[in-house]
């Protein structure tokens, strides 16, 4: 069984490299640097240093795989990421086509199910669409909000700030990506599944920005207030940033797109994983938010 692993050094990657390993598994992993995988980790793993923007690189890296956990690694930030995104997964999509993959685990998204106009995350629907045209067995894993996306703002929660364009009356899934890759993990140990295959990931429940406000005030220990961003002004602020007008929409959509979603498949005991943001803010993002100045210091 030749499972390959891209993203290893990742929020999910690492930790779906971490349980393949207490499997009894070794895995390849496609790296950029190797020197970011602790010295366990390179001493039980087959790497292959490469980008995953060099088509080359991934098609020679996949050939032969029984599976593939393919994560796209576009930036929001990119010139033109839908494009980027498309792009890089092309010569995997080749590799499937042709027999040299058998099976594709892709981690896609909540709003994927769309299709179109929800920013970025159309290109893991363009992903899907293209695996699911080449006739190899493909799993799209939908997931939820990922927590540790609060970790792109420790400056304005360490004051105390909870920031988003999202609608902040709008619940939606929340999930820890750790949990994320503990069902990565066991799909990629399941020989069993065929055709195309949908897996939702949606966390423990549902919550809007304001319940997320909440749960962070009692966990941080300190006041968290919602500041709710309209997208005009969002959009200002990205090209203030110098960020490319496909950049801007693509990110802008994200959250505009999923004002009215229902993912396609239900909240149950299959989609349902256990830990709670609460539990993670106090034990993940406390630590961190004491290092920066504000009621979070320590």
């Amino acid at each position: 069984m030749t499972i390959v692993v891209t993203t290893p050094t990742g929020h999910v990657g690492s930790r779906v490299v971490r349980l393949l390993l207490q499997a009894g598994v070794r895995p390849r992993v496609l790296v950029r640097d190797p020197g970011r995988l602790d010295e366990g980790t390179r001493a039980r793993v087959d790497v292959c240093r490469g980008d995953l923007t060099d088509a080359g690189f991934v098609r020679e890296a996949v050939a032969g795989a029984r599976t593939v956990f393919w994560v796209d690694p576009t930036s929001h930030a990119a010139p033109d990421p839908i494009a980027t995104s498309l792009e890089t997964a092309a010569p995997l999509v080749a590799a499937a086509r042709a027999g040299d993959v058998d099976r594709v685990a892709l981690l896609s998204s909540i709003g994927a199910e769309k299709r179109h106009g929800v920013g970025h995350i159309d290109a893991l629907a363009g992903i899907e669409t293209a695996l699911d045209a080449t006739g190899a067995d493909v799993l799209h894993l939908r997931c939820a909000y990922f927590f540790t996306n609060l970790l792109l703002d420790l400056e304005g929660l360490s004051r105390g700030v909870l920031t988003t364009a999202f609608d902040p009356g709008h619940a939606m899934p929340w999930v820890d990506p750790r949990d994320v890759a503990e069902v990565v993990a066991v799909r990629l140990l399941n020989d069993g599944w065929r055709g195309r295959v949908l897996q939702a990931v949606h966390g423990p429940e549902d919550l809007t920005f304001g319940q997320v406000a909440r749960i962070l005030t009692e966990a941080l220990g300190y006041g968290v207030r919602l500041e709710p961003v309209g997208e005009d002004a969002l959009r200002q602020t990205l090209r203030a940033g110098g960020l490319s007008t496909p950049a801007v929409e693509g990110i802008v959509g994200m959250s505009a797109g999923s004002r009215d979603l229902v993912p396609e498949q239900p909240r149950d005991l299959l989609t349902t994983t256990p830990t709670r943001l609460g539990g993670w803010a106090h034990a993940e993002l406390r630590p961190l938010l004491a290092a920066h100045p504000g009621p979070g210091a320590a």
